[in-house]
């Protein structure tokens, strides 16, 4: 029997993100309507004892090395830090980190450090306070920065800031976000919009492609892909600024698609696993869970799930059709 979660392409998924909660105390554009959207009912969650038996599975049968804990908003999880000290004790220990809008993260990343996170990704699409009103209709951009400071100061590095960058609103702040990254240590990622968001508003005449992002950082500052850096199953392209030592990279998921390489495998915060982030088909674990399953019958499940995992995300496709479920739902 295989002790790795494998496709019928060869790709073996060693990268599991775990959405812990659908629901985000921030509004932003890209993602969800003003007023956010029909949160899961919490028996419809998994429980932290249900996604650290999973996570457990996933590490010690199915070659998982490496955690990613998302949402929604994975800070607005009350078990989380229990959930990261409970799987970093697991043998073998995957690698823990957690993506996050930084609002919280003050006042938890020491705790979450101490429970044994390994490294965070904040998400910061401007510096300037007003545009971070308009992007996320909320009034907390120095929440974040004072986010991104604790984490720095707690050990959780690299610290990893995540922008989207969206056209007429904040796409001329590419080359500040970038200064402001390397003055604070942080490795800055770009990120093209995705079709994820909950209004099906996506519309790809307007997004700001890799390309452009690049335009806009070379007018500033001298971009060195980063050599013998080969991308593998890595998200993002890098590139070395200014001779070094800092980076910056980008996600160049609609432009520049990595299916090819993708080494990931998805769980819901309802117990769902799904092959890609665009995948409109998911398999349940949640049931087989409550059902009283084995650790051995899911496993099987979920490695029938990984080894149906398509091609690519066929975003470039005629027929191609957004998932039902936006970003938020899915986990990042």
């Amino acid at each position: 029997m295989a002790t790795v979660l494998i496709d019928s392409f060869g790709r073996k998924a060693v990268d599991l993100r775990v959405s812990l909660t659908d629901r985000c105390n921030l509004r932003c554009t890209y993602c969800m309507p003003e007023e956010g959207l029909q949160w899961l009912a919490k028996p419809q969650l998994l429980t932290d004892d249900e996604i650290v038996r999973l996570v457990r599975i996933a590490v010690t049968g199915l070659g998982v090395t490496e955690v990613r804990f998302t949402g929604g908003e994975p800070l607005l999880r009350p078990g989380l830090v229990s959930v990261v000290e409970r799987c970093a004790a697991l043998e073998p220990r995957p690698e823990l980190s957690l993506t996050t809008n930084g609002i919280g993260l003050a006042r938890t990343a020491a705790a979450l450090a101490d429970a044994g996170l390994d490294r965070v990704n904040v998400s910061l699409d401007t510096l300037d306070p007003a545009v971070f009103r308009t992007l996320t209709r909320r009034d907390r951009h120095r929440d974040v920065l004072d986010g991104l400071a604790a984490a720095e100061k707690a050990g959780l590095t690299p610290v990893k800031v995540n922008s989207v960058l969206m056209r007429g609103v904040n796409d001329h702040e590419a080359p500040d976000l970038l200064a402001h990254c390397l003055e604070q240590g942080y490795e800055l990622r770009f990120i093209e919009q995705m079709p994820l968001d909950a209004q099906h508003g996506w519309d790809r005449s307007s997004m700001v492609t890799a390309e452009e992002i690049l335009e806009r950082l070379s007018a500033r500052f001298t971009l060195t892909p980063e050599p013998g850096a080969l991308r593998g199953a890595a998200p993002a392209e890098r590139w070395t600024v200014d001779g070094g030592p800092g980076t910056v990279g980008v996600i160049a998921s609609v432009t520049r698609p990595f299916c090819r390489a993708c080494d990931r495998t998805r769980l819901t915060a309802d117990g769902q696993v799904r092959t890609c982030l665009f995948a409109r088909e998911e398999t349940d674990l949640r049931g087989a869970l409550r059902g009283g399953g084995s650790d051995a019958e899911i496993a099987e499940l979920w490695r029938a799930a990984m080894w149906g995992k398509k091609a690519g995300a066929g975003i470039d496709d005629p027929g191609f059709l957004q998932p039902d479920r936006p970003m938020s739902a899915i986990g990042g």
